[in-house]
């Protein structure tokens, strides 16, 4: 009786070992790689990336909140926490329309020149309002997302053939660094810090060779949860470490902020400067 062929599974079509601990360098590899060819053949260069919280509720779905709370008592916290879901859903329609207006800024430049597409984290929140923005602007945007504990969901508004889903945080902060020509960092808890703080030392220790600005927006939120004077009093930072973030507070003011830096590092041109008070 002959012996039954033994059936052999290559190794690059294994995925008990694919998904192994001896093949992690494949894994990280290919999440270098596949964004990589991805972007190329869209021709992805640069980004405007936007950092902030998850949590930042839209104005319909704080609205649902406030109902769901109108007959609740609450204590001097939770009201508290409540007034602060408000001026986070201000952040929400700010992100948006700031998206709105860089969307279509970038969109007004001469064919073949330079393209700066929104980048966000792809979840809800703050990332889902620059997606919006973006989106509402007929534009194009990218969602970086990462596989978490409690499923964080790409939001609707990222364009299908630029959202990703990454495994490693560092390799999806590769993607958002190596791109970015300009970082807005909205409130946001210890995720938003953390991409904070990674940049600034990045910057600070001179390993983005490339002119890139960062507009931290929401100066009381920010203020109050990072005392950058603290830094300089103790000595443990220069002056001019400094000099890499811009404060703001108006959806106008960032704007013109990214917009001129845009135009003095990449473009060497005069910038469209549409006028857009509010979204369509």
């Amino acid at each position: 009786m002959k012996n039954k062929k033994q059936e052999i599974i290559k190794a690059f079509l294994d995925t008990e070992f694919l998904n192994s601990s001896d093949a992690r360098p494949i894994r990280i590899l290919s999440e270098y790689l596949y964004p990589r060819k991805v972007f190329h053949k869209h021709g992805v260069d640069d980004t405007i990336v936007f950092f902030g919280s998850a949590r930042a509720p839209s104005k319909k779905k704080l609205r649902k909140i406030l109902k769901d709370k109108e007959n609740v008592k609450l204590d001097k916290a939770e009201r508290n926490r409540l007034e602060k879901q408000k001026i986070m859903s201000d952040y929400y329609r700010d992100a948006t329309l700031l998206s709105y207006k860089l969307t279509k800024w970038s969109k007004t430049l001469p064919k073949g020149s330079r393209r700066f597409l929104i980048a966000t984290g792809g979840g809800p929140g703050i990332m889902e309002a620059a997606n919006r923005g973006a989106s509402l602007a007929r534009g194009i945007s990218m969602g970086l997302n990462i596989a978490l504990p409690f499923e964080q969901v790409s939001n609707p508004y990222i364009t299908p053939k630029l959202n990703f889903d990454f495994h490693y945080f560092f390799m999806r902060k590769l993607w958002f660094m190596y791109l970015a020509k300009a970082l807005v960092i909205f409130p946001g808890g210890f995720g938003t810090c953390d991409e904070l703080f990674e940049l600034l030392t990045l910057m600070q220790t001179g390993k983005l060779t490339k002119p890139r600005l960062i507009v931290i927006y929401g100066k009381e939120y920010w203020k109050s949860v990072i005392n950058f004077d603290v830094f300089l009093d103790w000595g443990t930072i220069s002056k001019e470490d400094l000099e890499f973030v811009h404060f703001s507070d108006s959806v106008d003011d960032a704007y013109d902020y990214i917009v001129s830096h845009l135009t003095k590092f990449y473009i060497h041109k005069p910038a469209s400067t549409e006028i857009v008070t509010e979204l369509p």
